[in-house]
């Protein structure tokens, strides 16, 4: 379990690496992997203790660690999320709003700060995912298997946007452009021998 927990905190720490743009190397990441599997095997363990015979094991938090509770709420579909200290009147919080309650692609809205947005949008066509890259200016982009993720900005506000299936979409294009190439090239030749 330990070693299997290991790779799945190495895996999730570098995700959120790359989505908040941290500059940590890949032996910070493995060691914070390192270091959570204890506390995260005794939250887990806390999570799961159904009877008093079962004790979940000591671990111990760093003072900097922020508070990691959110007022969450689900409607339609969608899923939003405010950090406690954030007003809910933010230019973050407003834009979040605005996005769940006009764009039906938005699946999920996250406001940690008062200025930063991470939206998650499953657009129907890779011209909706490029629409959503313009509307926020987003330049580069990582992919993550179908997620494709990226930063830009929405006035004062820095978005994180997330595709969840905009890379089954890019992909879909290069099929798409392939079998066009591969049918332009069979239309040129006569069917026959060469010669």
């Amino acid at each position: 379990m330990s070693r299997t927990l290991q790779h799945k905190l190495h895996s999730r720490i570098e995700m959120a690496t790359v989505i908040a743009d941290l500059p940590l190397t890949t032996q910070q990441i493995e060691h914070l992997a390192l270091e959570l599997t204890g506390p995260v095997k005794a939250l887990i363990a806390e999570a799961t203790a159904t009877t008093d015979e079962i004790v979940p094991v000591a671990y111990a938090l760093a003072e900097h660690a922020g508070p990691v509770d959110r007022t969450i709420t689900e409607y339609a579909g969608c899923r939003s999320s405010i950090h406690p200290e954030v007003e809910e009147d933010s230019p973050a919080a407003l834009l979040a709003l605005d996005m769940r309650s006009t764009q039906p692609d938005v699946t999920a809205t996250d406001v940690p700060t008062r200025t930063h947005l991470t939206l998650t949008v499953q657009p129907q066509s890779l011209h909706g995912w490029i629409w959503w890259r313009r509307k926020f200016a987003v330049g580069s982009v990582l992919r993550h298997g179908s997620v494709v993720t990226g930063t830009g900005r929405y006035g004062e506000i820095t978005v994180q946007l997330r595709g969840e299936n905009a890379g089954d979409l890019l992909d879909a294009r290069a099929v798409n452009r392939s079998t066009k190439k591969l049918q332009d090239v069979l239309a040129e030749r006569p069917a026959g021998h060469p010669w």
